[in-house]
């Protein structure tokens, strides 16, 4: 396949370069040049051309309603709507997500298998989680209301307790199929019975996780950690990626570039929880939280975007509606980074979050033909992204996937 006469932005930082063919063979980029010749040709026109988006923290599973239409849906109800969700990712323009809680092993085969459409999936399977804590479904009715169902066969429940539950839990996750562990360090915006600035897990638990990832060939550690304790505890044991990170101060953001670590700052998830709340039958509980929160969160990406942490593009999609997910970019921008790097973080900076840096994230020769193209040039206007509609072609492994040309 050769893509004719199109503007790239590669993903590494490069000004955008025009007018360029780029040379597509057994799915992957064979060669970038002008006047490339082959039988298959794709004209681009003039259009933009960037690597596929990298969502870093998504919810397959998962898109947040109202109770009653929970109660009343069937189990296997929700592995059909996850197809749609699936779907939905991609029109975006994401190719590559890493599930943060709720897609098992089943669901990443099918979409590998070409039986269902989706992004490529890096998975969790479920989170480890305290007690009480973000992810325990008890409520304060002494009801258990879980946002996904777990316990059934490839989905092991995430609760866990002191040093050897929490090695063995570790362990299942890894047994179910997940290719990082995904850790509940503190409370949350969602949960019933705790607050963001809770901590969860001790020192000794964090590491007992990354331990055991390392063990399986040096896997990584993603922690929802929003309060400041639990973020300082998460780095002390090595995980790898903070999700949100709410609540930061001058030392976390200085430890955090000391160690390379990620920040992955969901800035979309608590606009959205107040924006559709009534729509996604959200508590008052959780809208009071996001609205709480709302600024420090804003001011904690600030502080570590001016500090060089890595950031890495992430949106907790499923929390809100899925395909919305490329509005994150918008936000990134609205509060310090220029299109560019938003860009970057979405692309190159995300698949190296994600351990994908070799093969995905930029437009280079070798890498996987993930590739997305657009009419705007989103430098100009990065708001372009946000609407499905304006992505007008979707490439993943050198596979058409969407052309709505």
């Amino acid at each position: 396949m050769i893509l004719k006469n199109i503007n790239l932005i590669d993903g590494t930082g490069k000004e955008v370069q025009q007018g360029v063919d780029i040379k597509i063979d057994h799915n992957v980029i064979a060669e970038i040049g002008k006047n490339l010749t082959g039988d298959n040709i794709i004209e681009g026109n003039g259009q933009y051309l960037l690597p596929g988006m990298i969502d870093s923290h998504v919810h397959v599973m998962l898109e947040m309603e109202p109770l009653e239409n929970r109660l009343s849906t069937p189990f296997s109800y929700n592995f059909y709507k996850a197809i749609d969700h699936l779907k939905r990712t991609v029109d975006a323009g994401v190719t590559t997500v890493r599930d943060a809680l709720g897609a098992d092993l089943g669901i990443k085969e099918a979409v590998n298998d070409g039986i269902i459409l989706g992004p490529r999936l890096q998975i969790s399977v479920n989170a480890l989680t305290i007690t009480g804590g973000h992810g325990d479904s008890y409520t304060k009715s002494s009801i258990h209301l879980p946002l996904l169902q777990d316990d059934y066969p490839g989905m092991p429940n995430g609760l866990c307790d002191g040093v050897n539950e929490v090695r063995k839990k570790a362990r299942e996750m890894l047994r179910a199929g997940a290719d990082v562990l995904k850790v509940h360090a503190t409370g949350g915006v969602t949960s019933a019975t705790d607050h963001p600035d809770y901590t969860q897990f001790s020192l000794e638990e964090l590491k007992v996780i990354v331990e055991e990832a390392q063990f399986r060939n040096n896997r990584k550690v993603m922690a929802h950690a929003q309060g400041l304790q639990g973020v300082k505890q998460c780095i002390e044991a090595g995980i790898h990626s903070i999700e949100h990170g709410i609540y930061l101060d001058d030392e976390a953001v200085k430890l955090m570039k000391e160690k390379e670590m990620y920040l992955v700052p969901t800035l979309l998830a608590p606009l959205s929880v107040i924006e559709f709340a009534a729509e996604l039958g959200m508590s008052e509980n959780s809208i009071n939280k996001s609205k709480q929160v709302m600024q420090d969160h804003i001011e904690s990406f600030k502080k570590a975007h001016q500090a060089g942490v890595k950031i890495a593009m992430g949106t907790d999609a499923g929390v809100f509606k899925h395909g919305t997910n490329l509005r994150e970019l918008e936000l990134m921008v609205e509060h310090g980074m220029t299109e560019m790097e938003a860009i970057i973080a979405s692309t190159k900076t995300a698949a190296e979050c994600l351990g994908y840096d070799d093969e995905l994230g930029t437009i280079e020769v070798g890498k996987k033909a993930d590739f997305i193209l657009l009419d705007q040039n989103p430098l100009k206007d990065i708001a372009v992204l946000r609407d499905p509609q304006k992505i007008k072609v979707v490439s993943i492994d050198g596979k058409i996937v969407k052309d709505i040309r």
